[in-house]
């Protein structure tokens, strides 16, 4: 469970990024923040994720206090950002197989997850390409491939949607269904409405000038 108290948030002495934010999002949800550009749904995505200090108020994640959770040890979260993380001059292979190295994986195991991997997501043809020879829908993909090497209690996906068709944006919704919300995930989606994200949302926030209100689904 995630639950967030009183957060305030300014970058700048006469501008909150984030005002006074309330919520809870329960095991297993998936919710949405949604809001016109620099309303503060992506400020509070890397604020949970751990990459964004706050200037007061409190959030937990279960049950701990933000500040006292390590990530690569008490909680398995993952985060997808609009731009793509990578090791831009190494290829998809060299990519994946370095997050594995990370996690202390054996030789035996890496090639096996890899491979399957792979032959999942039918990306075999990417497997010696360089990351940055990819298009961008290519790279999200990615991204979302790398996730599925380990399992996750939470994963938070900023608004990628809006850099992509809508087909294309689409096909990752229903690939985050597909891998994640299925099996639980508590996750979060960042985007520009509700309605993009209503098939799958249990709960959406809208965001305006950094303070959050709960939209009533339909």
């Amino acid at each position: 469970m995630i639950e967030i108290k009183n957060l305030y948030l300014k970058f700048i002495r006469e501008y909150y990024a984030l005002y006074d934010v309330n919520m809870i999002i329960n095991d297993g949800e998936v919710v949405a923040f949604v809001g016109k550009e620099h309303s503060g749904k992506t400020t509070l995505l890397r604020v949970i994720a751990g990459l964004e200090k706050f200037d007061k108020g409190e959030v937990y994640i279960n049950n701990r206090e933000l500040e006292t959770v390590d990530f690569s040890i008490d909680v398995n979260l993952g985060y997808v950002p609009q731009n793509p993380v990578f090791l831009e001059n190494k290829s998809v292979y060299e990519n994946l197989r370095y997050v594995l190295l990370q996690r202390k994986a054996t030789k035996n195991d890496i090639e096996e997850k890899i491979n399957k991997a792979l032959i999942d997501f039918n990306i075999e043809k990417y497997r010696n390409i360089k990351i940055k020879d990819l298009d961008l829908y290519e790279k999200y993909l990615i991204s979302f491939v790398r996730l599925t090497l380990r399992k996750l209690d939470y994963l938070l996906v900023d608004n990628i949607f809006e850099k992509l068709s809508t087909d294309e944006a689409g096909a990752f919704v229903q690939l985050i269904k597909d891998l994640f919300i299925n099996k639980k995930t508590t996750t979060i989606l960042v985007g520009n409405t509700c309605e993009q994200f209503k098939d799958v949302c249990d709960k959406c926030f809208e965001f305006d000038y950094g303070s959050v209100k709960e939209m009533v689904k339909d």
